[in-house]
């Protein structure tokens, strides 16, 4: 079985647009993570989450990868864009799609997806 450390790692990545949130995008459990979520929606992202909440333990390795301390934490194309605030704001200015469009191409399935980590 890979280490949560690897296994975060591969799911930041492997995934086109990967969201680290509270809950999932069927049970969203915090203002923040619906609102980042929002805004990927809006500009046509294709979304693969990954609830934080089953074990403290992938908060702790999330950020010791990102360098990111709260939550919700997004990643384009392996590259951490920010959390909830940053990718409203990113979307709010345009930002956000065009820098979709030149990572995933402007033709992408906006797709939404949940990894579950396993947890040893």
């Amino acid at each position: 079985m890979k280490t949560l450390h690897e296994q975060i790692s591969e799911v930041i990545e492997r995934e086109p647009v990967a969201v680290f949130m509270k809950g999932t995008p069927q049970q969203i459990m915090c203002g923040n993570s619906l609102r980042a979520l929002q805004a990927l929606h809006a500009a046509g992202a294709p979304i693969t989450a990954v609830d934080i909440l089953p074990d403290p333990r992938i908060r702790q390795e999330l950020s010791a990868i990102s360098g990111w301390p709260t939550i919700p934490q997004v990643f384009v194309k392996g590259e951490l864009v920010g959390g909830a605030d940053i990718t409203e704001e990113l979307y709010e200015s345009g930002e956000l799609r065009s820098k979709l469009d030149s990572a995933l191409g402007a033709e992408r399935e906006p797709v939404v997806k949940v990894v579950e980590l396993e947890l040893a």
